[in-house]
């Protein structure tokens, strides 16, 4: 007695479809998986028969094997309980064969037959849209998710026992519907806001600029001037998010196991802020089975790295390929997946290792070699990828005082959106495969095209790389600030005000920091 069922797992944040097929065979009662089935999955054959016998079914005394295929690729998890527990059901005449091949299914089952959420739903959810599918049948915590895609019905069900009624034809089940649009609006807001913040006016326009060209950031300056708060509003004045942007930045949360809990899509920026303790494999991402880190759980949004020099000095340098190429890839023995990882970078830093080197109305306790070595910790070819390198003084008490308000982040963002738009019109005909959105993705091909300065745009960046010794990497990431910024300033072409400003935004280059 054979029966086949349809269920999916994930590779990567990707879903493919698994054939769970169970044979039932007379013989001393056993119970064995193939198919590369990794803990979790061995241990389903406990709670599926647990879980069958309290639903007030039977589970055969037979010898039960299960198959998942294809059988190259591992399985975890426990998503293939619901679907081996129908399959048991189906080769003993329990529930007809026909309604297995017009639905797929997973789902942890709990020993008393109830059905808990799984990772990675709205990935196997936009595999299966365009495939020739009833719909998914899913635990009920799930079906929101599965739901916000569109194009497949996603079926919740609370138990086994009512998954099995309804493949009986005995109990209805109504697909959970689902409106992008409305979740958008109804959380799309932020709880921070940048009218909070007292003062730093050079710091909130350096993080206009980060934000209008997706520049990443460094924010140096004593304990207590506002870094970290600066930081957490950052994401609040990008770009919203757009539906596709949303669904990818779902897919990694769900596979990753971090979506909360009645959550069905992502719908404000990522923002992520490990602890500098982290190491590189929850950074980068990694495991057996290589799973995303934080890198990739700030696909379009923003990683915060607050007191930069205490990371260990081989979790930075993994962020040199993300940075770069706005993915990561991870290689293990029998296979390489690859991530999405395009984030803007936010990092704080205090000047030197008691915090007070720059602050007026403390002294500094730290000698020139303890500075030098505290600002060692952050490589060159690191600090070259960071466009954006600015002071962050303590506040003054006329600051602190002050009453009114700072300007709200929906109308920094509305300059923000202003010059995004005049970039997305710029790169509209590029021949490059992946989408080109904003001035920071900009190659040498595109910088030397769209980043022509004038003669006396030229004589001043002369003077500055004689001065401060600029890498050639630090002179393109001057052209694309001086871009940004002229965007903002709605003008087609760089002018020497931009460049000198986009100049500024470089201290650590400059020799005060050396």
């Amino acid at each position: 007695m054979l029966a086949r069922v349809l269920s999916a797992s994930t590779f990567g944040i990707d879903a493919y479809v698994v054939e769970v097929e169970v044979d039932l065979a007379f013989g001393a009662p056993a119970f064995t998986t193939v198919g590369l089935p990794e803990g979790a999955v061995k241990e389903s054959k406990d709670r599926v028969q647990a879980a069958i016998k309290n639903s007030g079914l039977k589970f055969p005394l037979r010898r039960v094997t299960v198959n998942l295929a294809p059988a190259d690729i591992k399985k975890e998890g426990a998503a293939f309980d619901l679907p081996i527990a129908i399959g048991i059901l189906a080769a003993v005449g329990e529930i007809p064969p026909l309604p297995l091949r017009e639905y797929l299914m997973l789902g942890e089952l709990s020993l008393d037959g109830t059905l808990r959420p799984v990772k990675g739903v709205i990935s196997v959810a936009l595999d299966c849209r365009h495939r020739n599918l009833k719909g998914i049948i899913l635990p009920r915590a799930n079906a929101g998710e599965a739901a916000v895609v569109g194009g497949i019905n996603a079926l919740p069900a609370d138990s086994l026992a009512e998954v099995v009624d309804f493949l009986r034809g005995s109990r209805e089940i109504n697909p959970t519907a689902s409106n992008a649009e409305e979740l958008f609006r109804e959380h799309s807001e932020y709880p921070v806001d940048f009218a909070d913040v007292k003062g730093q006016e050079h710091a909130k326009r350096a993080l206009e600029v980060a934000a209008a060209g997706a520049h990443n950031i460094l924010m140096i300056g004593p304990p207590g001037s506002g870094k970290t708060m600066l930081a957490r509003r950052l994401p609040t004045i990008l770009p919203r998010l757009e539906l596709e942007e949303a669904l990818d930045a779902t897919r990694i949360h769900s596979v990753a196991g971090v979506l909360p809990a009645g959550s069905a899509l992502v719908t404000t920026r990522p923002f992520r802020s490990p602890h500098h303790s982290i190491s590189d494999m929850a950074l980068i991402g990694g495991g057996v089975v290589p799973r995303p880190g934080e890198v990739s759980l700030s696909h379009n949004g923003v990683l915060f790295l607050d007191e930069l020099p205490e990371f260990h000095r081989n979790v930075l340098e993994v962020l040199r390929q993300p940075l770069e190429d706005g993915r990561v890839t991870i290689g293990r023995a029998r296979l390489t997946l690859t991530f999405p990882a395009r984030f803007t970078l936010a990092a704080a830093m205090n000047p030197c290792p008691c915090g007070y080197y720059t602050d007026q109305t403390r002294q500094c306790i730290c000698t020139p070699h303890l500075i030098q070595k505290y600002r060692g910790r952050i490589s060159g070819p690191l600090l070259d990828r960071i466009d954006l390198q600015i002071t962050v003084p303590a506040l003054k008490y006329e600051e602190l005082a002050a009453k009114a308000p700072g300007e709200p982040s929906t109308a920094i963002r509305e300059r923000v959106n202003r010059a995004r738009e005049r970039q997305l019109e710029r790169f509209a005909g590029s021949k490059r495969k992946r989408r080109v959105f904003a001035n920071a993705q900009m190659e040498t091909r595109e910088i030397r095209r769209f980043c022509e300065v004038a003669p006396e745009c030229d004589r001043l960046l002369r003077n500055a790389i004689e001065a401060f010794g600029y890498s050639a990497r630090a002179y393109d990431r001057i052209l694309k600030v001086a871009r940004t910024i002229a965007d903002l300033d709605a003008r087609s072409n760089i002018e020497p005000r931009h460049i000198s400003e986009a100049i500024q935004y470089r201290s650590l280059d400059r020799s005060v920091w050396r």
